[in-house]
């Protein structure tokens, strides 16, 4: 912290603004970023960030993003951004650094330890990009009592509440991100930026603001100096070391530096360890608390073995008959978002979105699930989940609201009905002993319109973001049916519809791709990451703040910050209190159980909420196994993983042991989210519920059941849950009753089957030919 001090006072004092470099660790190589750190304080850098690189950002943009890939390819991790600062410092490096990134891999390294160790390696303070200020104010304590610096971050749209707060807050310097700065070539100051730096120096009490934008000239760095005092530069950065020839970078980045400040820092061989009120040395790694755990346009060609299907952008109807045959394998699509050339806002870009007169901040601690919850954003996010919430209060609180909701219960097929499953509570009991093997009854979500509980929480987020004036949805899909639910509800109320789905889920559901696209809205394959939900999910926040004054996001699970996971459960809970009505009605009491599939969690938890205060109802959720719990390839986030965050709220997740979001799998596309919604996982940790994994293998066998003895076909996800139901009816008395989710039919699934069977279908025993 005091170096950080010392280095605002000196530039000051040499009548000058101090410069604030940004560069990614391990990019592009683990070896020359000690050198690229030397060579960005050679050229009159006076501070640098470290960008530490995490698997799922939500507020970098597209080039702080490909540095952050390139680097995790390299196998850049925790401990070796600790060892790049510690080579750096013994090979002379005297200029601060601070750590920028997320909070997981901090979380899963355990900050105790990560304090002590960055401490030691000569680091000087952190920003966290994602760190909530309730959470913020305790982090900076902990910073403060080893002498660290805690940087917090402010938006051009933060309310005057949370401005007092984060710079109540900032120690060495407040970091202003901000792309109301200069325009056109000359570097002309805007008016937006010094009212800026006016109401950020009402609160900060004299503590320095540096301003980052964009800075790319020389010309536009002495502009912004002129009313902050440092200047932040960082893609350009990443950009010139992209730009330089191999192994060219350190010197490439020093001079351009020195094109900004003309100075020079003076070189130096020392190894005495002195570096600006640290001492290197290796720490005893004792850990305490809490560790824990755009579009564009192209191809993608799939490489895992299954029945290949490419995609493409090109107009359908422009082409050759043969070209835009089905069976061709050819799934069109609206854009592609590729990892090297997403286009799409940064932090600043989010920011300059959230611009917006006359919002504050309601509440500074979001709701929590026990220690799930929050809002683990970017700042850019915090205005707009701010509106969201009190719009959403509003309505909730607002008969009239209820009144117009449940008047499209006709249009969604509400109620859903429930019958029991005969046939197949027989077979059950064929392999139980006398007197075993539950009722199995069903929840049929399958028949709602669109075929699946999503058109429960699409129609009641889209008349939330009507009474919010917005008239432009985005929205997220993994299986397509939240991607088909929410194009329909946008069809209905003359909606623009956007959604983002995985490139890989793009390939498994293309059926769906292609209703969505029947019910005109636009469909943007995501060929970032692991091509799945989660990466959709992390493009769609990225989009959302683009146009936040007309654009509303409909998370489709119980998932993301709050109010989020608190809003789809409010609609969803119509699954569950439907439920309680027809059980009394059916058996004049409440079931003995009930069951769902877990993914995000959106149906299990609006079925398990009504009942969460009836202790003897059980609750089981059933999650994708995958290939098994002792492989890599399941994705049983709340059986197998950890605590953590993830795009934005805290909750169990599956990461590495550097917090890096892992890789996941399930036969079904609905289920392969590395997360879960942080209600459930509250249910879990107060063992309110009971959590268990169903395999790929398991899953074929519910699909299977329940086809031949119900004449049912059911999404792949829900089979999971018929699995799990089947298990625990046999270990129940023939007296009591289970109640599955049936959340969604299988027509979307059909093809998957048969494409899975020659794997699948030997383990259990199914051959089907045709």
């Amino acid at each position: 912290m005091e170096g950080i001090k010392k280095t605002f006072a000196k530039a000051k004092s040499e009548d000058r603004v101090p410069l604030v470099a940004y560069t990614t660790a391990g990019y592009p190589t683990i070896d020359e970023t000690a050198d690229i750190l030397l060579g960005l304080e050679a050229g009159g850098a006076d501070i640098i960030e470290l960008g530490l690189p995490f698997t799922d950002p939500i507020a970098d943009g597209p080039t702080i993003q490909v540095a952050n890939t390139q680097a995790l390819h390299n196998g850049t991790g925790t401990k070796t951004c600790l060892k790049i600062v510690r080579d750096a410092r013994a090979r002379g490096l005297k200029a601060p650094i601070l750590f920028m990134g997320y909070y997981n891999p901090l979380l899963a390294y355990g900050e105790e330890r990560m304090l002590q160790d960055a401490k030691s390696a000569g680091v000087n303070g952190f920003i966290m990009v994602d760190l909530p200020p309730e959470e913020a104010v305790r982090f900076r304590r902990h910073c403060t009592n080893y002498g660290l610096s805690y940087v917090p971050l402010i938006a051009p749209a933060t309310s005057e509440k949370r401005m007092k707060l984060l710079c109540s807050i900032a120690d060495s310097f407040i970091y202003v991100v901000s792309r109301m700065g200069v325009t056109g070539a000359t570097g002309v100051l805007s008016s937006g930026l010094p009212d800026l730096l006016d109401r950020v120096h009402k609160y900060s009490g004299g503590v320095p603001a540096a301003v980052g934008f964009g800075v790319s000239t020389r010309e536009h760095y002495l502009e912004v100096g002129k009313v902050a005092e440092g200047v932040v530069i960082g893609s350009q950065i990443i950009t010139t070391l992209k730009n330089a020839p191999a192994g060219q970078g350190a010197k490439a980045v020093e001079e351009y530096c020195f094109e900004v400040t003309q100075r020079r820092n003076p070189r130096s061989s020392s190894t005495n360890g002195e570096t600006n009120g640290v001492t290197n040395g290796e720490a005893d790694g004792h850990s305490i608390s809490t560790a824990a755990n755009g579009d564009g346009s192209g191809w993608v060609k799939q490489t895992n073995g299954e029945t290949p299907k490419e995609f493409s952008t090109a107009d359908p109807t422009k082409q050759p008959d043969s070209e835009s045959d089905p069976t061709d394998g050819i799934v069109h699509v609206d854009g592609v978002v590729e990892e090297q050339d997403r286009d799409g806002a940064g932090l600043a870009d989010q920011l300059e979105a959230l611009n917006v007169e006359g919002k504050e901040d309601p509440e500074l601690i979001p709701s929590r699930f026990g220690e799930f919850g929050g809002q683990y954003v970017p700042e850019s996010l915090m205005d707009c989940l701010a509106e969201l919430e009190q719009g959403f209060n509003d309505a909730k609180n607002d008969p009239t609201f209820w009144e117009e909701f449940r008047s499209y219960y006709p249009y969604m097929s509400r109620p859903s009905s429930l019958h029991i499953a005969q046939r197949l509570t027989d077979h059950v009991r064929k392999s139980c002993k006398d007197g075993m093997g539950a009722n199995l009854y069903l929840k049929r979500e399958d028949l709602n319109h669109t075929g699946s509980h999503k058109i429960n929480n699409a129609i009641g987020q889209a008349l939330i973001a009507r009474r919010l004036g917005k008239n432009e949805i985005i929205a997220e899909t993994g299986a397509g049916q939240h991607g088909v639910a929410t194009a329909t509800v946008c069809a209905y109320f003359g909606m623009k519809c956007t959604v983002y789905m995985g490139a890989e889920d793009v390939r498994r559901q293309a059926l769906n791709v292609f209703r969505m696209k029947l019910l005109g809205a636009s469909v943007v394959a995501v060929d970032a990451g692991s091509r799945t939900l989660r990466d959709a999910v992390n493009e769609a926040l990225r989009k959302w703040v683009e146009k936040l004054d007309t654009t509303h996001y409909i998370i489709g699970s119980a998932i993301g910050p709050h109010p989020f996971p608190t809003m789809v459960r409010t609609f969803q809970s119509v699954i569950g209190t439907e439920t309680k009505e027809q059980m009394n009605t059916l058996t004049g009491r409440l079931p003995d159980a009930v069951v769902a599939c877990v993914g995000g969690g959106s149906n299990a938890v609006g079925m398990f909420y009504p009942f969460s205060q009836d202790p003897s109802v059980k609750i089981l959720g059933v999650e994708a196994g995958g290939d098994g719990l002792d492989t890599n390839r399941h994705s049983a986030t709340l059986t197998a993983g950890k605590p953590g965050v993830l795009h934005g709220v805290r909750t169990y997740i599956l990461q590495s042991e550097e917090g890096q979001i892992t890789d996941t799998h399930s036969v079904s596309a609905g289920l392969d989210y590395p997360g879960v919604g942080p209600e459930l996982s509250g249910m879990k940790d107060s063992s309110r519920a009971n959590f268990i994994a169903a395999t790929d293998a398991e899953a074929f066998t519910g699909f299977k059941m329940l086809s031949e003895l119900e004449g049912i076909i059911p999404a792949l996800e829900s089979s999971h849950g018929i699995f799990g139901a089947v298990e625990l009816a046999k270990t129940m008395k023939q007296d009591e009753n289970v109640v599955i989710c049936l959340s969604g039919r299988g027509d979307k699934d059909v093809q998957s089957v048969a494409e899975e069977l020659p794997r699948i279908g030997p383990q259990i025993g199914w051959d089907l030919r045709f």
